[in-house]
């Protein structure tokens, strides 16, 4: 089946197998399905086989250094507040390398979908240990498993107060599209945690392990207690999948806090000749 947002006659690079594959042809279903334009559509990534990503989508993209998707996508969201951002990229990239933006793009609730490939893993520099590893998983680095609390980026997105958390798995892919269309239609900050096996360099967190340590939020599972869905981000084991926590009536965003006219910021005029003076001044 093709999409909208197909990009013609490219290589692929992922290992055959690749959660990556799925989680690539959500977004560009979600994107249609949503009816998104393609010209007003960014997708911000750094580095890392997840990051690959945006290069397969027809629409714009911003290819950055390892863990500064976030700051760009909140640089265009400012800059043009009608552009549909998203930030993308791997645990590694977002979690380890871009932790420090991660926490800021959710207290200054900048207004972009935060699509975060977790596979417990480095993928593209060849298997060592990521923030989300689970305490005992054995790499080439990590001869005798790893000793650290793995990163927690629901729990910490919470305790934020970020306005949409949510977690998913591409083993259940249908679950994952409507999870992620809601962060779409969500005003404000939205994370999307997607499980996402390594079919190459995670031997442990398989398909078959995601489908058997995870479990649905049920219909009576309430969303929008935030003390119910802080206990949700510390479930292991298995964990839960769905939207943890939606705040609808959450604070105003970064670009309308900081809106100074109805144009957007890259139509405003600039003085030139005090820009050059400041950047002489350095």
């Amino acid at each position: 089946m093709s999409h909208l947002f197909d990009r013609e006659n490219v290589d692929v690079a992922w290992c055959p197998g690749c959660g990556n594959f799925g989680i690539l042809k959500l977004i560009k279903e979600v994107l249609e399905e949503l009816q998104a334009d393609k010209n007003n559509t960014v997708i911000v990534s750094g580095i890392g086989q997840a990051a690959k990503a945006p290069y397969y989508v027809d629409t714009n993209m911003f290819g950055v250094l390892h863990g500064r998707a976030v700051p760009v996508a909140t640089a265009l969201k400012v800059a043009n507040p009608q552009l549909n951002v998203i930030a993308e990229g791997g645990d590694g990239d977002m979690y380890g390398e871009g932790g420090n933006h991660f926490i800021h793009a959710i207290r200054r609730n900048v207004n972009i979908v935060h699509i975060v490939h977790n596979n417990m893993v480095y993928g593209l520099t060849k298997g060592q240990a990521s923030p989300t590893s689970q305490k005992g998983f054995e790499t080439k680095v990590q001869v005798n498993g790893v000793s650290n609390e793995p990163f927690n980026p629901l729990a910490v997105a919470l305790s934020l107060r970020a306005g949409f958390v949510s977690r998913v798995s591409i083993a259940d892919a249908l679950h994952a599209k409507e999870v992620l269309k809601a962060a779409f239609l969500h005003h404000g900050y939205a994370l999307v945690d997607i499980f996402q096996p390594c079919v190459t360099f995670n031997k442990t967190n398989t398909y078959h392990w995601f489908r058997e340590n995870t479990y649905f939020l049920n219909g009576n599972y309430n969303n929008s207690d935030f003390n119910a869905a802080l206990g949700k981000a510390f479930e292991s084991m298995p964990m839960p999948l769905g939207v943890i926590y939606q705040n609808k009536n959450s604070d105003a965003t970064l670009e309308e806090n900081i809106r100074k006219s109805d144009k957007p910021l890259y139509e405003a005029k600039h003085n030139i000749q005090k820009i050059q003076e400041l950047f002489n001044a350095y």
